[in-house]
């Protein structure tokens, strides 16, 4: 079983920046696509970025291009999103998945962390 454990979230202005760190532990598989999802007030869960372990392509929601990037660094078996240009509907509970998959509706994450909350203030 996988542990994630997410920080860095907090409160900052529209058009701030902030960096989520999600760090992995227990049995991890390095075929995982690792993500990062999000959770607003009243919505459901929603896709944010993957990245595979291993390296390879990256995949964005159209909301965060150009705005977020997600990368990892595997000798700290940690993943991290980079947020900049912050928008107060980025606002939400940010959670870190491990061995994300694609759905015929987009992604599905398998291990969850607790999450992580980010507000962005107008």
């Amino acid at each position: 079983q996988v542990q994630l454990v997410e920080s860095g979230g907090g409160l900052v202005q529209a058009g701030g920046s902030l960096r989520l760190s999600c760090v992995a532990s227990g049995r991890i598989s390095r075929s995982y696509v690792m993500g990062w999802f999000r959770q607003a007030p009243g919505k459901e869960r929603e896709f944010v970025a993957t990245i595979p372990w291993r390296g390879g392509i990256t995949y964005y929601a159209d909301f965060v291009k150009g705005r977020f990037t997600i990368s990892r660094d595997n000798a700290k078996n940690t993943v991290y999103l980079q947020m900049n240009s912050l928008k107060p509907e980025d606002t939400g509970v940010y959670y870190c998945a491990a061995d994300a998959t694609r759905t015929s509706s987009g992604w599905a994450g398998g291990s969850w962390g607790q999450g992580t909350q980010v507000t962005v203030s107008s």
